[in-house]
């Protein structure tokens, strides 16, 4: 029977039978199993630390010299990070982490086989600092802020590694290896780097290859000998979360000219195939997150989360886990705005039209507010109404999405409409009616199947980098390959954005499936 190393599936964990020591061959344990190794993976120096040393006699000698090791790539070489009989069945574990501002997300899986052990999500436990960045980088430049602010995540990630092994009935000491996606602040913050600096001008990170840590050095309380990647990120406001976006979307090795978008408190994009690649980030993320209006909430229970029109041309919503409505989310309010539009309830500067026959409007505060949700039917025991200023801000953010989207385009000398694949990311990626955003005219007027969902494509890619171990160089030369537009010096930007501030658009041309009522 061969042995079970699935070298085909280039995993971390190898299974291999050496040739015991004998008298005319006398080279140590150590320096016979890294050589073994070395050879297994192709090349580079094998490191074992102390703690293997001192257990890697027994070990070797028990199994008759047939183990199973588990090792990781530091840089140009390897390190060892466990060691075990190949008859020994407990399993080898590893954790992708998608962590975000808001929040964080696991996977447990086993780093033998790929397979997952499910997923655990929880609020992002530095919120009580603050729900943005901005917030928590001044925190840190308090007397003992930074080692309080990466305290909290720190114990936040201890606190669910306990959770999510558990529920799958194993033991935190179980997980060998741990991948990390997250944007360069959250990436600051999380190891107790100075991030000050990101959101000072010349707006430049302490550091953009993090790399590899031992997981203990952080406090993680995980396997003792463990490692941990950290994604590299590019700049400021492109982080590692969108390289492990790119490397899940594949985008990089498709021969279509691809597009990925991941909206949260930016809009990061990423435009190319396997020839090249372009980034930019930009502000249009708050009013798309619903954060911008008293009713404005994350996707979660009572949150409208679609809206539609019945025979009658009147409203209709949905809620997420059909709860009574208690407000509405960012996929919620883009549908409520196509759908204003073509029923003429707001013209086309998103204005509320008072005698629209369609929906209810009513003065509070001494603006225009047209009523979602009459009180009687919310879970609020008020009425659901979307202010004239929310859609105001609605209107910026979805011109901001599509400029940014126009100027990556066409700073390599292309049109949206030149795009075959268009991915979208993140929870917000998840909920999108794409149709809804053409007729606001937020996305291109593209084909509807050319838009794809990813779901959370920096928790697949953080999986993937687990599950292969030739990826972590080609996220490091993925890195180095992507140019990164800076759209504050794009002249044209501000006149092109000016452009989109209306519904779809002041070129109708560029909407033609929008029928304007």
């Amino acid at each position: 029977m061969p042995p079970k190393d699935h070298e085909s599936h280039r995993r971390w964990s190898l299974t291999i039978k050496i040739n015991p020591p004998e008298l005319k061959d006398n080279t140590a344990d150590a320096q016979r199993l890294a050589l073994a190794l070395a050879s297994r993976l192709g090349g580079g120096s094998v490191r074992i630390g102390l703690p293997l040393l001192r257990q890697l006699p027994s070990v070797l000698r028990s199994s008759g010299y047939h183990v199973t090791c588990v090792v990781f790539k530091e840089e140009a070489n390897w390190v060892l990070v466990s060691v075990k009989a190949h008859t020994d069945h407990h399993p080898l574990l590893g954790l992708a982490v998608d962590l975000g501002t808001t929040r964080v997300v696991f996977r447990l899986m086993d780093i033998e086989e790929g397979q997952s052990y499910g997923e655990l999500s929880f609020d992002n436990p530095q919120i009580v600092i603050g729900p943005d960045i901005l917030t928590r980088i001044h925190y840190t430049e308090r007397q003992g802020g930074l080692s309080d602010i990466q305290a909290l995540i720190v114990n936040g990630f201890n606190e669910h590694i306990v959770r999510i092994t558990a529920d799958a009935g194993f033991r935190p000491h179980d997980i060998q290896l741990m991948a990390v996606a997250g944007n360069t602040a959250m990436t600051h913050l999380f190891l107790g780097i100075e991030p000050r600096n990101i959101i000072r001008e010349p707006y430049i990170p302490a550091v953009n290859k993090p790399g590899v840590f031992k997981a203990s050095e952080l406090g993680l309380k995980v396997h003792d000998e463990a490692r941990l990647y950290v994604f590299p990120n590019i700049g400021s406001y492109f982080g590692g979360d969108l390289l492990a976006g790119i490397v899940f979307s594949k985008i990089h090795r498709n021969q279509e000219l691809s597009i990925l978008v991941d909206v949260g408190t930016n809009a990061e994009v990423v435009l190319g195939n396997s020839d090249f690649l372009v980034a930019c980030a930009g502000a249009a993320g708050p009013a798309l997150e619903g954060g911008v209006s008293s009713i404005g909430m994350m996707a979660g229970p009572g949150a409208i989360d679609r809206v539609g029109l019945d025979d009658h041309g009147r409203l209709t919503i949905h809620t997420l886990d059909e709860k009574m409505p208690v407000g509405i989310c960012g996929s919620g309010f883009i549908d409520l705005a196509a759908m204003l539009f073509m029923t003429g309830a707001i013209d086309i500067r998103g204005r509320i039209v008072r005698d629209n026959g369609k929906v209810k409007v009513k003065v509070m505060d001494d603006m225009n507010h047209l009523i979602i949700v009459d009180a009687e039917s919310s879970g609020t025991g008020e009425d659901i109404a979307i202010s004239q200023a929310s859609l105001d801000s609605l209107i910026r953010s979805k011109a901001a999405m599509f400029t940014i989207l126009e100027t990556l385009c066409l700073n390599v000398g292309l049109s949206l409409f030149d795009l075959s694949i268009f991915y979208v990311a993140g929870t917000f990626g998840s909920y999108i009616d794409p149709k809804s955003a053409i007729t606001i005219g937020m996305i291109p007027d593209l084909p509807l199947e050319t838009y794809k969902t990813l779901g959370n494509s920096s928790l697949g890619g953080a999986a993937m980098v687990l599950a292969d171990r030739d990826l972590i160089a080609e996220v490091d030369s993925l890195r180095d390959s992507i140019t990164y537009v800076e759209l504050n010096v794009d002249q044209g930007f501000m006149n092109r954005f000016s452009g989109a501030k209306f519904l779809p658009h002041t070129n109708p041309d560029l909407f033609p499936s929008v029928k304007i009522p």
